[in-house]
């Protein structure tokens, strides 16, 4: 309990940190559109583009799918099992910039569903991965800056993006 208190205050000063650093209210507006990305929508529009050029048959719609059925359940009972509450909830005098979709705020599912399609697609084309991983990293980043996530949130969740990604990976046969 003493290593998680430990984390905790890390986390709750880190976070402190840069909700109250002079570049703050810079980075809120370019980050509402980059945690837009990351809302799912991009994801089904990758696939249905998967599945129109590629048909069903495509490795890289294969592993998404896949990806996607073991990441969503385990996000699901990592959130609602560990019940951390989001920053607004967990510290006095602070309001976030967006209202978050759910209550609980590790891991967080943005950065989880980013890494973890940054990690598909640059597998598949990987002279693409550096954009894809900064592009990953700027939605976990946009979700501290709006309030919505400590940072551990957004570490736990690349951490399963990655892993679901890299499992699924291992389960298509190119």
């Amino acid at each position: 309990m003493k290593l998680l208190y430990s984390i905790h205050k890390y986390d709750v000063f880190m976070f402190t940190w840069l909700v109250n650093a002079r570049m703050h209210a810079n980075l809120t507006t370019a980050s509402r559109y980059l945690s837009k990305t990351g809302d799912g929508y991009l994801y089904l529009i990758i696939a249905g583009l998967l599945y129109w050029r590629e048909g069903f048959d495509s490795p890289i719609l294969h592993a998404v799918l896949l990806a996607f059925l073991i990441e969503r359940p385990i996000y699901f009972v990592l959130k609602n099992g560990l019940r951390r509450n989001r920053p607004q909830a967990a510290l006095q005098n602070f309001r976030s910039h967006i209202t978050p979709s759910d209550k609980f705020s590790f891991p967080s599912g943005h950065t989880s569903a980013a890494f973890m399609m940054a990690t598909l697609l640059g597998y598949y084309l990987p002279p693409l991965m550096i954009l894809f991983y900064c592009w990953a990293t700027l939605v976990a980043f946009s979700r501290v800056v709006l309030g919505v996530h400590f940072p551990t949130d957004t570490l736990v969740g690349a951490i399963l993006g990655i892993s679901t990604a890299l499992f699924s990976l291992g389960q298509i046969v190119i």
